[in-house]
C-alpha cells in the first residue's frame, strides 16, 4: 500500500493507492497529520509515500518519517518521461504528476492536459514522452477575484454554470466576461494544438474542469484525480529504479 500527499495553494489531497487502484480518499484545508493518521489505522501500513508541496507554507511530518519510506517530490525526482522544460526547478510539481498520469492513460498519444485550478495550466507530452511546458492562465475564481481588486467599483462574485454572450446588469456582465472569457480562451489553445498535432488527446483535470466538461462540444477526457494518479506513478517508478 502506498500513502500519497498533494499540498496545494487551497487544499491538502491525501490518498491511500493498491497498486494503482485509490482505495481512500480526503481533502482539507492544510496539511493534517492527524488525518493521515487515521486513514493508515484504517487500512495497511503503508510502505512507502510520496508528498508533493506546492504552497510555500512548511509542514510537519510528525513521526511519519520513521515509519515507512517517503519520497519528497522536488525538481530532481526521477520521472517516467524525458523533461524538456529549460527551467525545471521553477516547474510545478501538480503539473508533473498530472502529465505522468497523462502519458500512462494515453500511451503512444501526443497528449494536452489542462489543469483548472487556482490557475489554469497547459502541458504538452509528445506521443515519444517528451515533455516540453505549456502555458498559465488565471483560474476562473482569480478572474472574479482580479475583476474586484483591481477596479474601483465592481462586486466580487461567486462563479455561476454559465452566462449569456450579452450581460444586461453589472453582474452578469461580470460573469459574461469570466466564464466566456475563459471557456473561449480554453477551446482556443485546444484548437492550436489540435491544428499542429492532430490526434490529440486532451486530458481535463482540476477543481473547476466540470465546468470545462460540461461547456465543451470537443471531445475531452476528464480525470479528476489526476494529479493524485501522476503522484502515485511516480512514487512506484522511483522505487522501482
Amino acid at each position: 500500500m502506498k500513502l500519497v500527499i498533494d499540498i496545494g495553494n487551497t487544499l491538502t489531497k491525501i490518498a491511500v493507492f493498491e497498486g494503482k487502484q485509490m482505495l481512500a480518499f480526503g481533502r482539507h484545508d492544510s496539511f493534517n497529520i492527524q488525518y493521515v493518521n487515521q486513514l493508515i489505522a484504517e487500512h495497511t501500513m503503508p510502505s512507502a509515500c510520496i508528498i508533493s508541496s506546492v504552497s510555500a507554507q512548511p509542514y510537519e511530518l510528525g513521526d511519519l518519517s520513521g515509519r515507512f519510506s517517503i519520497l519528497e517530490f522536488d525538481y530532481q525526482t526521477k520521472l517516467p518521461f524525458r523533461n524538456r522544460y529549460s527551467t525545471p526547478e521553477t516547474l510545478g510539481k501538480d503539473r508533473l504528476a498530472g502529465v505522468a498520469a497523462a502519458f500512462e492513460l494515453f500511451p503512444g498519444r501526443d497528449v494536452l492536459v489542462i489543469d483548472a485550478g487556482t490557475a489554469i495550466t497547459y502541458d504538452f507530452i509528445t506521443s515519444s514522452g517528451e515533455y516540453h511546458g505549456g502555458a498559465i492562465s488565471p483560474g476562473i475564481r482569480m478572474r472574479y477575484q482580479a475583476l474586484h481588486t483591481f477596479s474601483g467599483r465592481l462586486p466580487l462574485l461567486d462563479s455561476e454554470e454559465s452566462a449569456p454572450l450579452t450581460g444586461d446588469s453589472t453582474n452578469m456582465s461580470i460573469h459574461s466576461g469570466v466564464l466566456n472569457g475563459t471557456k473561449l480562451e480554453v477551446e482556443g489553445v485546444i484548437r492550436l494544438y489540435e491544428q499542429q498535432y492532430p490526434g490529440i488527446q486532451v486530458v481535463l483535470t482540476g477543481g473547476d474542469h466540470y465546468y470545462f466538461d460540461k461547456q465543451f462540444k470537443i471531445k475531452t477526457f476528464a480525470a479528476p484525480n489526476l494529479v493524485l494518479d501522476g503522484l502515485n506513478l511516480i512514487l512506484n517508478y522511483n522505487l522501482e529504479k
